[in-house]
């Protein structure tokens, strides 16, 4: 019986066990102290990934449907509505101890989502639509029993590339910390760093989308960032450089939705490789601009137009004045 428990055998052998006890009960015979130091040893082991809400709503609906067994009426015998009692409660108990059984089964195989987690080295997973995702160390990747459906829906933490099969009538979304990806078939990675979080695009096209920001579209050799930044939004071409290990961005797209000036000068800073000088009392004011397209010179111009500050450029510095 031991190896009966380690084994977690299907669940038609599980039942009959269950209903042998129930025999047991009824009869009225005892059960040893063994065989209730192995049912307290495989409750335990069959439970502990079951929600308790569940267990509690199963007991309360095998308890409501027993109600009208129950005698109603003052003529039977105090001793005989004992009897009937204590032993509608031991079915009642075995009713219970199957559904139990059962909901533990029906969760684990039908609603229970799948979870891989790469630990200490990458982990390669292969989704049921023949797409493949490579998890980076300390990621972790949720699937739900339901995929693939019309939308093939993952949720991701960390870091991981995607290999995604191809599909022009199943979009697949990649829902991360804060921003989603979504795609009909194509390789990407997805990075997730604090607060800041990339999408870097190899084959095919995606979709990134941000509260409080427009959807960003990529093409091969592109990037998204927030910049770890809410409410930012930035797309980089990425490029290699012929005959070296070296490659050259460029920033395409930068926009910002009621951003305090100091964060938007600090990525501007970083991306155009300047300094931006301005008032001290000007930097908590919230900017909301689109800077797509335009030339370093163009966007600090723009920059000082919305605060209505005047601009003077000195060496590699620009200087925003009243």
């Amino acid at each position: 019986m031991k190896d009966f428990m380690k084994k977690r055998l299907p669940y038609k052998n599980i039942e009959a066990f269950v209903f042998r006890l129930w025999e047991r009960e009824v009869s009225e015979d005892s059960i040893s102290e063994k065989e209730k130091e192995l049912l307290t040893k495989w409750r335990i082991q069959t439970e502990k990934d079951l929600d308790a809400v569940h267990r509690k709503e199963s007991r309360e609906r095998v308890l409501s449907g027993l109600e009208h067994y129950f005698p109603k009426t003052d003529n039977i015998a105090v001793h005989s509505v004992k009897r009937f009692t204590t032993h509608l409660y031991k079915i009642a108990a075995v009713i219970i101890l199957l559904l139990s059984l059962g909901g533990i089964f029906t969760y684990t195989m039908f609603i229970k989502p799948d979870v891989y987690l790469a630990k200490s080295e990458n982990r390669i997973v292969h989704l049921e639509d023949g797409s493949v995702v490579t998890l980076l160390p300390g990621a972790e990747l949720t699937v739900e029993k339901s995929f693939p459906a019309s939308t093939r829906v993952v949720d991701l933490k960390g870091d991981a590339i995607f290999s995604v099969a191809k599909s022009k009538v199943h979009p697949f979304v990649v829902r991360a910390d804060g921003f989603s990806t979504k795609v009909l078939g194509t390789v990407f990675k997805i990075s997730q760093s604090g607060k800041k979080k990339a999408v870097d695009l190899y084959e095919g096209k995606v979709a990134v989308s941000s509260p409080g920001v427009p959807v960003s579209f990529l093409k091969p050799n592109q990037k998204w960032t927030n910049f770890g930044i809410a409410h930012t939004t930035a797309v980089i071409s990425i490029r290699p450089v012929k005959s070296s290990a070296k490659k050259v961005s460029a920033l395409l797209s930068l926009s910002f939705n009621d951003v305090p000036l100091k964060e938007v000068v600090t990525v501007l800073e970083s991306s155009y490789s300047t300094n931006i000088s301005y008032p001290k009392d000007a930097e908590g004011k919230k900017i909301t601009a689109d800077f797509t397209g335009g030339t370093v010179g163009e966007n600090i111009e723009s920059l000082a137009f919305i605060l209505g500050l005047e601009v003077q450029k000195k060496e590699n510095t620009y200087i925003l004045k009243k």
